[in-house]
């Protein structure tokens, strides 16, 4: 399915259960370099074409500082789950839900920085819909299972295995690294945390393959 036949899809499906709600969560998750970024975008710029004003909330802004994982021990496996403050990130969305007329800021992570910038972003009033966008929004997890009650409408992106590893040493890549190096980036942290929500995540109210 085409990028924007899937944007439109899921905007008249959030738009037919939002019904009078005054603000409303849809969960868009699934592992990394599947492309959810981009189609959160995109959802965006569709829920702007009916009118409804609509905000991304990346999960990606709760990744832990490097000094922090550097003191744990984790730093190689930044990515994985335990690498992110998933009670910040419950803690956001209960406040955008509960405080829908306030501006409330957002953190957004920065790839070439490689950290997360604090109140990078806003949202608005005028921003009904939001779009929790993460890898592991629907991981069988208790730090992640508790945020279900915060969500609308569940969405899980897909692609083969074979596609996400491709576009994943792409990304390493992309940002300077030579080949061998790309795919052992690749190999050692974000294939296992692909496979991981891939094998592990509860089943959303939409499946959506993002294609090979």
């Amino acid at each position: 399915m085409a990028l924007k036949d899937t944007a439109a899809r899921l905007v008249e499906a959030a738009i037919a259960r939002a019904g009078d709600s005054q603000r409303f969560i849809m969960a868009l998750a699934g592992p990394p370099g599947v492309g959810k970024s981009t189609l959160s975008e995109t959802l965006v710029a569709e829920f702007g074409r009916h009118d409804q004003g609509a905000a991304i909330v990346p999960m990606d802004g709760f990744h832990y500082d490097n000094a922090v994982l550097e003191t744990r021990g984790t730093l190689a496996r930044k990515g994985a789950p335990f690498t992110f403050d998933a009670d910040g990130y419950a803690a956001l969305l209960t406040r955008l839900r509960t405080e829908p007329d306030r501006d409330i800021a957002v953190p957004v992570f920065d790839r070439e920085l490689d950290l997360a910038r604090a109140g990078a972003s806003i949202v608005t009033p005028a921003d009904r819909f939001l779009i929790a966008e993460g890898n592991y929004l629907l991981l069988d997890s208790p730090a992640w299972t508790r945020m279900a009650r915060l969500f609308d409408l569940t969405v899980m992106l897909t692609a083969p295995m074979e596609v996400l590893s491709g576009r994943l040493i792409d990304r390493w890549l992309g940002f300077g690294l030579g080949p061998e190096q790309a795919r052992e980036r690749a190999l050692a942290n974000d294939i296992p945390n692909a496979e991981l929500v891939i094998r592990k995540s509860v089943k959303a109210d939409l499946e959506i393959s993002s294609g090979a």
